[in-house]
């Protein structure tokens, strides 16, 4: 409840570097609103919508279990996947299982992330899957959270191969995501031997768990709180060292946002913080129309840049400039090669 209530009041970062990419408008799309197939391709994830609800809840007794019912409710009204917040509590406490078993029963047909941080064990991971019959399993890392929370983890040794062990060896697929700090392109290539399906990429920009978590200690770390890789740079980053699904997070705003994410190479986006604030400050209704609202306005925007399908975006000219373009040449990339795909 902790990361919840500072979650809220401490708000929703600006740093994602969207804004330093506009697209180029296409004048003769030659397709309408009802050409457009907004399923993306998220190989064993089986996605319906390139929109889905992000880990946030659980564990945090009767009232996490009602966000939790909200959030599974609107995934089934919607047809989005849904990630749970970390299960470990879960695991430690079984009294804390109902929290999470109830995004199962809210939404027994659904897609539905189960999550555990790098530090799991294959025994735990088999549990936390089981807890939800989930259809994957979230393994976040969080160094910079874990160092910053009074009580959190000081050594990291070992999670490579914990991961690869938990991707060998489940019957579900694997993800692995940052929570809000981003992942690199030297990251990236070592998750790539290690048998998992998809990344979460989880940029800097959005929900900051360095500030969260200074807001809980009497020493704050400053340094923490201005650090990461910003979530566009971050599927780029990624991209060019995974083969398999890419997954956008980490202060995705709005379907602009997504649009952009979909043209530097993201499968799918996930939301966390943004509905999280709607569901506390407006309720449930509004949040199932709010994503209403974002899979119309995904389908417009792809209309006008002549793009039918999530995967034909990537072919849609942008031009990238400013900070990021700065950043991803000082990382070796070509922003221009986002003007003129396929002309490389």
């Amino acid at each position: 409840m902790d990361h919840i209530n500072y979650a809220l009041s401490t708000g929703q970062g600006t740093g994602t570097m969207f804004d330093d990419i506009r697209f180029v408008h296409q004048a003769l799309p030659n397709l309408g609103v009802d050409d457009i197939d907004l399923r993306p391709e998220t190989g064993d994830l089986n996605l319906k919508s390139p929109v889905f609800i992000n880990a946030m809840t659980g564990g945090g007794g009767e009232q996490t279990k009602k966000m939790n019912a909200i959030f599974a409710r609107t995934a089934k009204e919607t047809g989005m996947a849904m990630a749970v917040g970390s299960q470990m509590s879960a695991i430690k406490d079984p009294s804390e299982r109902s929290t999470f078993s109830v995004v199962r029963k809210e939404n027994p047909d659904g897609v539905i992330f189960a999550n555990l941080g790098s530090e799991a064990s294959l025994e735990q991971a088999q549990v936390a899957v089981e807890i939800l019959e989930a259809n994957a399993l979230q393994i976040h890392l969080n160094v910079v959270q874990e160092l910053t929370m009074p009580e959190g983890d000081r050594d990291f040794k070992g999670a490579l191969e914990r991961i690869g062990l938990i991707a060998e060896s489940l019957q579900v697929p694997v993800i692995v995501k940052e929570t809000g700090f981003g992942i690199s392109y030297e990251t990236a290539v070592k998750l790539a031997g290690s048998g998992i399906s998809a990344i979460d990429v989880s940029g800097y920009g959005g929900t900051n768990f360095a500030k969260i978590e200074n807001e809980r200690r009497a020493k704050k770390l400053e340094y923490f709180q201005d650090w990461g890789i910003p979530t566009a740079a971050a599927i780029v980053e990624v991209k060019h060292a995974f083969p398999g699904t890419i997954l956008a997070s980490g202060g995705i705003r709005n379907a602009q946002d997504m649009v952009k994410a979909f043209v530097l190479g993201a499968d799918a986006a996930g939301l966390a913080g943004s509905f999280l604030k709607l569901a506390v400050e407006e309720g449930e209704s509004r949040l199932i129309e709010s994503v209403t609202e974002l899979h119309e306005d995904l389908a417009m925007m792809m209309t006008a840049l002549g793009a039918a399908s999530i995967q034909e975006l990537r072919n849609c000219p942008a031009l990238v400039s400013g900070n990021l373009a700065n950043y991803l040449l000082m990382r070796g990339f070509e922003p221009a090669s986002f003007a003129r795909p396929g002309k490389n």
